[in-house]
This record gives C-alpha cells, structure tokens and sequence, in this order.
C-alpha cells in the first residue's frame, strides 16, 4: 500500500464559525490533487442526511459524532483520508471515536482550530450567534453550552493568527511528518 492509500481520520474540533470546514475543504484540494483520496465529512451535511432527528442534547451530540466517527473509521481502513470538521463539544464523545481508531488499527488525528469565541461570534458564518444574540436560540456551543478544549491535540491551529491556506498548510505538514501525505 502506497502513501497515498493508507487511510486516517482527521477531526477538526472546534467553536461553530472557528474555520474547521474551510480548512477541511482546502486541506482536501491540495491532498487530492497529490493523488490522495479524501472524503469530507462535513458536520452539517451529517446532521442532514446520517442524524436527522437528533437535537442538541448531550446524549444527542454524543450519538451524533459516534455515527461520524464509524462513517470516518470505515473510510479510513478503506484507504481514505477523511477528514471531519465537526464541534464534537465533549472530550469523552471524541476520546471514545479514537478508541473506535485504536482498536481498529486505524490512523486517527485530532485537530482543535483553537479560534476564540469573540472572532467566531464576528465571522457568524451560519448567524448562530447573531440569533443566540437576540433571544432566538439556545444551546450554542461555547455561548450558552459546553464545549470542551482538548488537552493534547496532534494540532492547535489558530485561524485568528493565520488565514485558511496557512492552516491546511500546517495540516498538510503534520500529516507529512506521521508519513500519511
């Protein structure tokens, strides 16, 4: 199996509006076009179509990123690079997707994209803040619900300080470091 076959997942965790899709996204040209074969599975998508029915309760978000992390280990034994820009607010939901890796034998890396919660609130990309803001929603991660900085991540990429293509590029390098690009 080349370089280019072998398979791991890498989950971006972090605040909504952090950046993990847009680097998610950009981490996926630059590897495709190396001749790797990456999925993106994109939390949103996910809720759509794989977690429809699921709220934002504990249980619910847990349920939710177990699902996407089966769907990324089953890729990634396959030989994909999937790669999960997903919140995942709790430590032990995604400590227990990488013991689904370990136990697998398969490549997992986690990824916090540590942006602060004044610049999330600012991007607003999906205006979740701007509605928790004016009384329109609760329970929105790092405002009114938990969410839970991993300790010892294999990366912490501050979008704040560097802009997408920096940050897939940092990506890029780790992932070229632990011999998966």
């Amino acid at each position: 199996m080349g370089v280019t076959d072998q398979g791991a997942t890498v989950w971006l965790t972090g605040l909504p509006s952090a950046g993990k899709t847009t680097i998610a996204h950009a981490l996926a040209g630059r590897l495709r076009g190396e001749g790797h074969r990456v999925e993106v599975l994109d939390g949103d998508e996910i809720r759509e179509f794989l977690s429809a029915g699921l709220g934002f309760s504990r249980e619910d978000r847990h349920t939710n990123v177990q699902r996407i992390g089966f769907v990324a280990e089953l890729l990634a034994s396959h030989g994909v690079k999937a790669l999960v820009p997903v919140i995942a607010p709790y430590a032990d939901s995604r400590e227990a997707v990488r013991k689904r890796h370990e136990a697998a034998g398969t490549r997992y890396l986690e990824v916090h994209v540590a942006t602060p919660v004044e610049v999330c609130s600012v991007r607003d990309v999906k205006g979740l803040y701007a509605k928790q803001a004016a009384g329109q929603l609760s329970g929105l991660t790092g405002v009114d619900d938990p969410y839970e900085a991993p300790a010892a991540p294999d990366l912490r990429i501050e979008t704040h300080t560097q802009d997408a293509s920096a940050s897939a590029a940092a990506l890029h390098a780790l992932l070229t470091e632990r011999g998966l690009a």
